[in-house]
Formats: C-alpha cells, structure tokens, sequence
C-alpha cells in the first residue's frame, strides 16, 4: 500500500462522518471514534475506534443471515486482509465466511456462500455449530491454523483446521473436551511442543490455561495461566482469551476478556496480561483495570447488549499499529485501532504481577 493511503487511513481514524450510521447524543455531540464518555474519565483512550464502524453488518451479506460478529484476522500473501467471520443464520447456528478488503477497512468482498461450514456427520461435535474462530499463521507448517469453538451435544468444545487458501480446510477436529473455549495457538513451537491457550471451565471457575503438544493433535501439561477475580473487580466471574496473543520483543501480550455479571445483565470488556516470550505458562504483568469497553449503540445493543469481542488482529506495516477486529454486542464486526507500544507502555504504568490464586 502506498505511503499516503496510510495517511488517509489515519485522518479516517477518530474523524467525524456527516453519513455515521448512528445518531448523536441528546447534548448534540456526536458518537464518533473519539467522543469521550463519562466511562473514559477524560484520559486519552488506548484503542480508537474507526469511523467507519460498523464495518460489516448482515446487510452486506450476499446472503440471508441473522447476524455476523467474532471474526478471526490474518493477512494474506498478497496483503489484503482476511476476516473469517462468525455468521449466525436464521435458525440460530453458526458457520463461518470469509471476507477480503485491500486495507481491511472497506470494500470488502465476501464469499457468495459459506466458507466453512459445520459438518456433524463426521464431527459429530459440530452439531449446532462452528463458532469464534482465531486464526494464527504457523510459519514452520505453511498453513494457517484456525482454532474453533464446536458447538456440541455436550458443551462448547476447541477444535482445530488448516488451511492455505481459506477454501480447502484439513478438519484436525476437537482437540480439547467441553466446556472449554476461547482459544488460540502460538505461531511458533516453545522447545518442541506447541502451545494453545484456552478456557475450560470447571468446579473451580471459567479461567485461562495453557496446553502443550508435540503434533497439535495430543495435548498436556495443562497450567492455570491466569484465573479470574473474585467479587466487585471488573473481570470477576469469567475471563477468555480474545484474539490469538501478540508477540513482542518482551512476551506475549494477551487481551482477555472478563465478564462482569449486573443486575441489567453481563459486561464484557477487555483487559491485558503480558506472558512470557519463552516460558508463555509464566505471567509476567496483569492490568488491573478494563482498557475497551461497550460505548457505543453499536456495542451496546443488539442481539446481546453490552459487548465488545474481539478474535482477531492485525499488525500493519510500521509493526506497531494494531487493527482490532471485534464483535460488537453479537450483531456487527467493527475495528478499533492501538500501538502496540503504548499498550506495553500502559501495562507498565498499569499492571502488577499475576497473583498465584484467586484475588
């Protein structure tokens, strides 16, 4: 992409749009990217929400769906970005399709049917659906690893495809048993084995662990990796891996999501840990506030009110500025832009080390 279309990607960033989808507030300010809201204490927010947003709604489907959200990201060899979306039809199941944008912002190009659907016959996990896919791309294989939450019988269960085109899919199948969730693979092997994080959920709670494999196929050496807080904190009930973790030169930086459970119902924002790059089971910093949040009508009502979900990221070219793809309140795909240093920078001002049980 050429140097001034990353300029005008950056005027578009937090500017005002005379043709937002959404109306302005009562005090005649309007909901764009970088209206400050009572929740953002007046402090210069860490993610910027793009003007745009929306970016993907059902009405752009080619055809008939309930909603789309929960989209995992990755860029392709010939640099635009892929979205594999979650889309939820009419009967309430999900499936995922793809779809394509030169800047990942707009003008995207969505299959005409659905990419990957679920296939019960064979996965029997998939009953009613394929859901929340991360996608990471494992350079050592030449494929994109896609892991995926199957909707079975018994429970949400991960379960695991390959991929090279984003046509043709290798089913590995469920690699961890239910209730287990939110996952994501590293992109590279720690020593010789693999690594996933993940979310079972057991006597104990709804927490994050991590897994190890020497073939993506047989997992073990299972460890608490970071476990949710108890009472008034904001990520007090259950916690989840968000998109797959972002290496950096000093670990993996981990958004996670919490859920905080109201009398108005649940609240899903997003936090940040940061886990070491060659020992990923060993938390180094937890943040102990909330970083993005439901603000706007788009995340704040739809099919379920007040989330913000991301699965999915991308890193552009200057390898600091991060494009945040995530499910806004079930019903819609939206972007948010970061730095990826000022997040680490945020965290240090912010975090502590991990506490071994429970807060």
């Amino acid at each position: 992409m050429a140097p001034h279309m990353y300029l005008e990607e950056a005027e578009n960033i937090g500017s005002t749009s005379s043709d937002r989808k959404y109306p302005r507030h009562a005090n005649g300010h309007s909901l764009h990217a970088n209206h400050m809201t009572p929740s953002s204490n007046h402090h210069e927010p860490l993610f910027h929400r793009h003007v745009k947003n929306p970016i993907l709604t059902a009405a752009d489907w080619p055809y008939p769906i309930n909603t789309v959200f929960n989209a995992g990201a990755t860029v392709l060899q010939d640099g635009r970005t892929l979205l594999l979306c979650r889309i939820e039809d009419r009967r309430g199941h999900s499936h995922l399709c793809a779809a394509r944008s030169k800047n990942g912002i707009d003008g995207w190009e969505i299959d005409p049917a659905p990419t990957m659907m679920p296939d019960p016959d064979n996965f029997p996990e998939e009953l009613w659906g394929i859901e929340d896919p991360r996608i990471t791309y494992m350079p050592d294989l030449g494929k994109y690893a896609i892991v995926y939450t199957a909707f079975s019988a018994g429970g949400p269960c991960v379960s695991l495809a390959l991929t090279t085109d984003f046509t043709s899919f290798e089913r590995v199948g469920d690699i961890m048993p239910p209730e287990d969730k939110d996952a994501a693979l590293l992109p590279r092997k720690i020593g010789d084995y693999w690594a996933l994080f993940h979310r079972p959920v057991g006597m104990a709670g709804a927490h994050i662990w991590i897994s190890f494999s020497p073939d993506l196929r047989h997992w073990g050496s299972h460890k608490l990796v970071l476990e949710a807080r108890r009472g008034a904190w904001w990520d007090a009930g259950k916690i989840g891996l968000s998109p797959p973790p972002i290496e950096t030169p000093r670990g993996w930086l981990c958004l996670y999501h919490g859920v905080r459970r109201t009398a108005a119902g649940s609240l899903y924002r997003l936090g940040m840990a940061l886990f070491d790059l060659h020992k990923p089971e060993e938390c180094i910093l937890r943040g102990t506030s909330w970083i993005f949040g439901p603000e706007e009508p788009y995340e704040r009502y739809g099919d379920v009110d007040n989330v913000v979900f991301p699965c999915g990221y991308t890193v552009r070219p200057d390898g600091d500025t991060l494009y945040l793809y995530y499910g806004g309140a079930d019903t819609c795909v939206a972007l948010a832009t970061a730095s990826i240093r000022k997040l680490l920078e945020w965290l240090d001002a912010n975090g502590k080390p991990a506490a071994k049980t429970i807060e």
